[in-house]
Formats: structure tokens, C-alpha cells, sequence
């Protein structure tokens, strides 16, 4: 069984950074891909940042040049660093990795709150 688990949420105020990381734990064989995606409220769940094994990354329009996502494959742990937080940013962050247990399956971690505030 596999499972993820976030951390690093909470407050800051605009201009602030923010630090959060993904471990995952389990029978783990591989990771194909890690990815945080946001939730804010009455929104739908959209993607944020994307790494791959080979460490190829995407960001979605309103996060480049401020967000930062990282993997670490001997630790499998995903971080995401975020910079220059506006109040828009304020969201539930959810962790996602594609693991190879036996065979590639999605896994989700249970979301961390960002809240962006002065």
C-alpha cells in the first residue's frame, strides 16, 4: 500500500515564500512523474507544476517564475517552492505521483492549506 503524505501548508502573508514537500511510503518501485495540483474554494482541482523522472518540469501560467517544483527519487519526496505568494495563490495543495507498486497507478496525497493574507 502506498501512501502520500504533504506538509509545509499554512499562513503567509502576500510577498511571502512557502516550502512544501511530498513523501511518499509504501512498496514502492518506481516514480514515473510528480505533480502538485490546487483547489481553492468553488473552483475546479487544476495543475500547478509537473516533474518528470528525467526531471522535465511544467508550470501553469499564473505560477512561472515564482514556483519552483523538485523531486527527489532516492528519497521519494516531491517539493514545491513558492515565492512572491499573492492572495490568489490561497488554495488546498494536493500532492500527486504516478508510482509503479507492482504497476503504475495514481496516488494522491490528502491536501495541505495555503493561506496567502495579510
Amino acid at each position: 500500500q502506498v501512501q502520500l503524505e504533504e506538509s509545509g501548508g499554512g499562513l503567509v502573508q502576500p510577498g511571502g515564500s512557502l516550502t512544501l514537500s511530498c513523501a511518499a511510503s509504501g512498496s514502492i518501485r518506481s516514480i514515473a512523474s510528480m505533480a502538485w495540483y490546487r483547489q481553492a474554494p468553488g473552483k475546479q482541482r487544476e495543475l500547478v507544476a509537473h516533474i518528470t523522472r528525467s526531471s522535465s518540469t511544467t508550470y501553469m501560467d499564473s505560477v512561472k517564475g515564482r514556483f519552483s517544483i523538485s523531486g527527489d527519487n532516492a528519497k521519494n519526496t516531491v517539493y514545491l517552492q513558492m515565492n512572491s505568494l499573492k492572495p490568489e495563490d490561497t488554495a488546498v495543495y494536493y500532492c500527486y505521483m504516478a508510482i509503479d507498486a507492482g504497476s503504475i497507478s495514481a496516488y494522491w496525497g490528502r491536501g495541505t492549506q495555503v493561506t496567502v493574507s495579510s
